[in-house]
């Protein structure tokens, strides 16, 4: 048996979810196992919040949050860019 890679790519069914699916299906090879799962399921976004997704798409390869995707909006990057300050 031949090892695979395991691959979710969650979404939230928007045009740049779209984009990053398609990128990932054409370059993904056979070890690949690709799953696209969909956040607006209440059970995904939960699972979604514990592997510490913070924005879509994001992508878990082997249970690990990629590189690519560890950002995401926090209250304090809003706050530095002036949301919530009085002007």
């Amino acid at each position: 048996m031949t090892w695979k890679r395991q691959v979710e790519v969650f979404s939230a069914g928007c045009p740049v979810c779209d984009k990053a699916i398609e990128l990932i299906t054409r370059i993904s090879c056979g070890s690949c196992d690709v799953t696209v799962v969909d956040l607006r399921d209440a059970a995904i976004a939960r699972r979604a919040e514990a592997l510490g997704i913070r924005s879509v798409p994001a992508v878990i390869v082997n249970g690990r949050l990629a590189d690519c995707c560890l950002g995401g909006l926090t209250e304090a990057d809003l706050k530095r860019a002036g949301i919530g300050q009085p002007s």
